[in-house]
């Protein structure tokens, strides 16, 4: 799963220890996190996203070969 994290980390002006800060986690789940490291939890990817005022599918991008041939999770 790929995200905007550090694009909008940088919108707001937030270094990776003032973002953990906010959220409640280690600068280095920061850094994972911005390297596609690591998947957020979801309790952690609605923190974010509320952080960030977006939606949290705005913040992360779920593109999977399981999403694609899947009818319930495509767009149409």
């Amino acid at each position: 799963m790929n995200n905007r994290i550090k694009e909008f980390r940088a919108k707001y002006n937030l270094t990776q220890e003032d973002l953990a800060k906010k959220v409640n986690v280690r600068r280095e789940t920061i850094v994972f996190l911005e390297k596609n490291r690591y998947n957020p939890s979801l309790k952690l990817a609605y923190d974010l996203a509320q952080l960030f005022s977006v939606p949290i599918e705005e913040l992360f991008i779920f593109d999977d070969d399981r999403t694609r041939n899947n009818p319930y999770l495509t767009k149409k």
